[in-house]
């Protein structure tokens, strides 16, 4: 299994072997050369006494490296530690990625984490070798790299779309991070995007990931829970729109035939662009190390067939933590389908449009870019309801028993009154008492809810009866007790471990209707 990786030895041998699965994981300094690398650069590889071992590429930066320009290490995906590990600067790095120091400074991340800022500078520069500037600002440089290699922005529009201030920071971060000017890493781009075409306004990226993916395996998850207006799934694309601090959204990610996963997107102020890249990759579990899992998974006999039949299985994010309560609390006791129905009805009843008309793009005014992709008409276009819609009117649009109803509205209620509090940032205990605490939420949401928001990979779901289906057909005990003792075994990857299950779960054959004929008469 490649991770935790924690030895100098063993990190020694990966740039050896110059192993891509370590790549974003930890980056290589050279004393001689004052540059830093990912694992796999195809360099010599350095004397050990001219190796320093970097958490992050921020702390690279901080102790005077620059980035190579042949490997060039920002652009590795990102590490699997920030969902793995639960701590402080596990979940301050989630928060980093999604914006929250352009949004809110180093004082509001200190704050949603519960620590001063002095005191969270002195903890982050001890976990990682760099404070949460530092770290943001290495975040920054990495989205401006992607942009500037894998767009045709303009400098400006990628330096405001990075997060920088003003061109000026930009470009001098990009000079002292890369050593060239953005002209010159623009330059150095090997083409990736001139087979796509890109329609006007629209933003198309390659995004990186470790291999095996499952793709599919994503898309057919999506599919079966998409929701006329607000999401079009097929078996090799997804798209959705979504809201973002900066106004109403859409991407599509889709699957290529060389394998390369293609994400297009509009967004309504170009600051919002890197945090939406960040909640893409969440969403396709992009930053997992699916060999080290499946490796370990594969150390037991009864799962080598489920591993083998489906490599580089993905646990799927969520675009929105509080719309992912909704769903999960609509989604109890139901059947997929049967959710995907209630859903549908709450979003039609109560989205909003979220261009002002149906057709409209905030960014240039042309259409959504999904018209070229659809076959039959599509519902217009949607955004999930918000909270206090939902608290204020979805018991005029949800149907079934009065108590889980109120326990839905409740917990709207109290999201959109701030009261409960749910982001990716959270501590996972502290979320799932949170939540434990609400009416009508039990064990097996507060955990559903902590897999999707959290990327925690180590959450089984006894409760499920599918996944305990799932667990009967792969030979494990299918009762909840047994099946707990017997998963502790995979731990820390009882997510995915769930993910197979839920795959192996024989598929349910569709009702048909019962025809009664009537006796004849004489």
């Amino acid at each position: 299994m490649s991770f935790p990786v924690t030895d100098f030895d063993e990190r020694y041998r990966a740039i050896s072997a110059r192993d891509t699965r370590f790549d974003g994981q930890f980056v290589t300094a050279v004393s001689s050369t004052r540059i830093y690398c990912r694992p796999s650069c195809p360099a010599r590889t350095p004397k050990p006494q001219n190796v320093t071992f970097y958490p992050t590429s921020a702390a690279a930066h901080e102790a005077g490296y620059r980035a190579c320009k042949r490997c060039l290490p920002e652009a590795a995906p990102g590490s699997p530690a920030w969902d793995v590990r639960g701590d402080t600067a596990a979940r301050a790095m989630r928060l980093i990625a999604d914006g929250v120091i352009e949004r809110e400074g180093v004082p509001g991340l200190a704050a949603r984490l519960g620590y001063s800022s002095r005191h969270l500078t002195r903890l982050m520069s001890s976990e990682l070798g760099a404070g949460p500037l530092a770290l943001a600002r290495a975040h920054r440089a990495h989205t401006a790299r992607m942009l500037l290699v894998g767009t045709d922005m303009s400098v400006s529009d990628v330096a405001f779309s990075a997060g920088f201030a003003s061109i000026r920071q930009h470009n001098d971060t990009i000079r002292e991070v890369f050593g060239l000017t953005p002209s010159e890493l623009r330059a150095r781009r090997r083409g990736a995007t001139d087979d796509v075409a890109v329609a006007p306004g629209a933003i198309d990226l390659v995004l990186p990931y470790r291999g095996p993916l499952d793709a599919s395996g994503i898309f057919a998850w999506m599919s079966a829970r998409a929701l006329p207006g607000v999401e079009v799934a097929t078996s090799s694309s997804f798209s959705r729109y979504l809201r973002m601090a900066g106004g109403p959204a859409w991407f599509q990610v889709s699957e290529h035939a060389d394998g390369r996963l293609h994400l297009r997107t509009r967004v309504a102020q170009l600051g919002d662009l890197a945090p939406l890249v960040s909640t893409v990759r969440r969403i396709f579990d992009l930053d997992a190390d699916p060999r080290a899992i499946d490796d370990a998974l594969s150390a037991h006999p009864e799962l080598v067939p489920l591993v083998a039949r489906t490599p580089g299985i993905r646990v799927p994010g969520t675009a929105d933590p509080h719309e992912m309560l909704i769903r999960a609390m609509v989604g109890q006791q139901i059947t997929v389908v049967a959710a995907r129905t209630a859903l549908s009805a709450l979003a039609e009843a109560l989205g909003e449009r979220p261009f002002g008309s149906a057709s409209t793009s905030p960014v240039s005014g042309e259409t959504d870019g999904l018209a070229d992709e659809r076959s039959d008409p599509e519902p217009d276009p949607l955004l999930f309801p918000t909270m206090q819609a939902i608290a204020d009117h979805g018991a005029d649009v949800l149907r079934g028993p009065a108590a889980r109803i109120r326990a839905i509205t409740g917990a709207a209620a109290a999201l959109a009154d701030g009261s409960l509090r749910l982001t990716i940032g959270d501590d996972g205990v502290e979320q799932r008492a949170a939540l434990l605490a609400m009416p009508g939420i039990g064990p097996w949401t507060a955990d559903y809810v902590r897999m999707r928001v959290l990327g925690d990979p180590d959450i089984l779901l006894p409760g499920d009866v599918a996944l305990r289906a799932g667990a009967v057909a792969s030979g494990l005990p299918g009762e909840p007790k047994p099946l707990v003792a017997w998963a502790e075994r995979t731990a820390p990857w009882r997510s995915y471990l769930s993910a197979h299950l839920w795959r192996a779960a024989p598929v349910r054959p569709a009702r048909t209707p019962r025809i009664v004929i009537p006796k004849e008469t004489s």
